[in-house]
């Protein structure tokens, strides 16, 4: 683990103050308390139990693929297994409601997604219109003509 510090300050005497730099073997760093406190004040105990779980030989290689990458992973998932997915992490929660996911599941799903639905999924999410039966769909894409309808209508009169 190599550890690098600076210090940043307005007063004349660390101005020409050098860079730190502190090297410690993984097995070094795991008993190494005081750095261990020092990472966790700096960065957080999110960063800590990251460096920890390296030291010990445990990488988290889904963590490091970008969310559009993992967006095209799990949409091959069943909906039982994105629902757990959803339930791992913070980043895994906010990606599984995802709206551009659901999009992907819907495209899947339908042999066509008419504009109608495109309109009313920009309205009320692609979870929902996934979620929502086939009857209820079509009144609600109707319900939405009618509006939009009346409202033109009041614009011209």
């Amino acid at each position: 683990i190599i550890f690098r510090w600076w210090k940043i300050s307005l007063r004349s005497e660390y101005r020409s103050a050098k860079p730190g730099e502190t090297k410690e073997t993984h097995e070094d760093f795991l008993e190494n308390s005081h750095l261990q406190v020092q990472i966790a004040l700096i960065f957080g105990a999110r960063i800590l139990d990251y460096v920890f779980n390296m030291c010990e030989g445990k990488f988290d290689y889904l963590e490091r693929l970008s969310d559009k990458l993992l967006l095209k992973i799990i949409c091959f998932l069943e909906l039982e297994d994105i629902a757990r997915l959803s339930q791992t992490s913070s980043r895994f929660a906010k990606l599984c409601k995802c709206d551009s996911l659901w999009e992907q599941i819907v495209q899947a799903a339908c042999d066509t997604v008419s504009p109608d639905m495109r309109a009313l999924a920009k309205d009320v999410g692609w979870r929902q219109v996934f979620f929502t039966n086939k009857i209820q769909l079509q009144r609600q894409i109707r319900r939405k003509k009618l509006r939009q309808g009346r409202q033109k209508d009041k614009k011209y009169a």
